[in-house]
């Protein structure tokens, strides 16, 4: 069963550790299926960035149990090789629970642990941190560990002498390197899609091949044999006729789960890619449109000077159906204030304006307020957020006069954390929702069917 990398905390090398190994395999013409734990968009897009196969999340709260294992054997199965990395801490789930870990991931795929530890400053402490989680739960196998910042070989015949006695195999020492050390931001790694420092993809396989023991790794990456579930639920859904939906798709609008793609085109929608970054128009024959989360804020300069792009947009939402996540939702507002304190003017198509705030970021508990494009009234659904910037001047409910017709916005549900209590989010109307809000369209088959039928394409699903 392939392995699922974790560690003790966030920035222990977990998204390094797996970069060397899909690297080394790449160079070896080695193709390994990537998995990440949690909904992170941006771990994801390095790990599918060098060659390999595209990378999957894998998410207990947004998906459910049943949806992460079909969606885990329908896509190892298509390899030798496969490894998860997790995400945070070992146990760290939904709020103080374990609930949606990395270690629950484990334990539902009955995978191994890896454990990836910062041995900076730490010798015999190593060891006294790894029998803390190997003893925190019995159910967990903790089958290997690799040690990272060793930069002497003094410092790594200590560790190799405090874990002689140990039944834990030592995968590896990493010394510190700044060619291997990975660009971050506000939300995280910095997109390959945004960086100028491209992974070297050479330079990690030899790095990798230096220090990993890969020759005992490669047992933890092998593929599971069989499958044990049936398939995922894509083909459930027939469409008798279709309009294509235009997707934004370019360095600025980029957070968006593969399957989502994949998902509306398995089911006869044909997609189309829309650019704001490359100033395009959205194609004459879309009848709905997705703008995804990303960057605009980083971009809000060239948005602002896209004159096309954004009267495009005006003119769509006369008689296309806007479906906006986060970032996706802000360029529908009057103005981005980027840092600087500078406002720059958006499509003008919601009344607020988005500034830089305090970090928003956890999973979600959604219920519907009313019949909505997306939800049902006091239909429960799942998602998360995961930004920077608010809103301000945008009210619960307000009239929004266009040209010579008027369109009544509300908000579509309310959303509260594992911890606080409801409050009233996002918005819509008939043709439009936009909310900070991030789903996962394929995993929720009633969403799907809410948000299919909001593009007017007529459908069936099988009893």
């Amino acid at each position: 069963m392939p392995c699922v990398i974790s560690s003790p905390s966030s920035d222990s090398g977990k998204t390094t550790l797996s970069l060397l190994i899909s690297c080394w395999a790449f160079s070896k013409g080695i193709k390994i299926q990537t998995f990440k734990v949690g909904p992170d968009y941006l771990d994801q897009q390095q790990l599918s960035s060098i060659g390999q196969p595209i990378c999957r999340n894998l998410d207990i709260f947004l998906s459910g149990e049943q949806w992460v294992q079909e969606s885990f054997f329908k896509h190892s199965l298509k390899y030798e090789f496969s490894l998860i990395e997790g995400a945070m801490g070992l146990f760290d789930g939904l709020g103080s629970t374990t609930y949606s870990s990395t270690a629950n991931i484990s334990k539902l795929l009955n995978a191994p642990v890896i454990f990836i530890l910062n041995a900076k400053g730490q010798v015999a402490s190593l060891l006294a941190t790894v029998r803390g989680f190997r003893d925190f739960d019995s159910e967990l196998s903790i089958s290997g560990i690799i040690f990272n910042n060793v930069n002497s070989d003094r410092h790594k015949k200590l560790i190799e002498e405090v874990f002689k006695n140990e039944d834990i195999e030592i995968l590896g020492f990493l010394p510190s390197d700044s060619k291997i050390t990975l660009n971050k931001a506000n939300l995280g790694l910095i997109s390959p899609l945004d960086n100028d420092k491209e992974i070297d993809v050479e330079y990690f396989a030899n790095f990798a091949e230096r220090n990993l023991d890969v020759s005992s790794l490669i047992k933890f990456l092998k593929s599971p044999q069989k499958r044990v579930l049936k398939s995922l639920c894509f083909e459930d859904f027939k469409i008798d006729s279709c309009r294509p939906i235009a997707i934004a798709e370019d360095k600025i609008f980029h957070f968006q789960y593969p399957e989502t793609r994949e998902f509306l085109s398995e089911i006869g929608i044909p997609l189309i890619s829309w650019s704001i970054y490359k100033d395009e128009e959205i194609p004459n024959e879309a009848s709905s449109l997705i703008i995804p989360g990303g960057f605009p804020e980083k971009y809000a300069d060239h948005i602002s000077n896209s004159k096309k792009s954004l009267n495009s947009l005006r003119e769509f939402r006369k008689n296309g159906f806007i479906y906006a996540e986060c970032g996706g939702m802000m360029i529908l507002g009057d103005f981005i204030k980027d840092e600087n304190g500078n406002n720059h003017r958006m499509s003008g198509i919601l009344p607020f304006s988005s500034k830089k705030s305090k970090l928003t970021v956890g999973y979600r508990y959604i219920e519907g307020l009313k019949d909505t494009p997306i939800i049902k009234q006091n239909q429960l659904i799942r998602g998360h957020e995961f930004h920077y910037w608010e809103t301000e001047n945008s009210f619960s409910e307000i009239d929004l006069l266009k040209a010579d017709h008027q369109k009544k916005i509300s908000s579509p549900w309310k959303i509260r954390s594992w911890e606080t209590e409801y409050k009233h989010e996002g918005y819509f109307d008939e043709q439009l929702h936009a909310s900070w809000i991030h789903l996962h369209l394929p995993s929720s088959p009633e969403v799907a069917k809410n948000f299919i039928g909001a593009t007017q394409i007529t459908f069936s699903k099988d009893s």
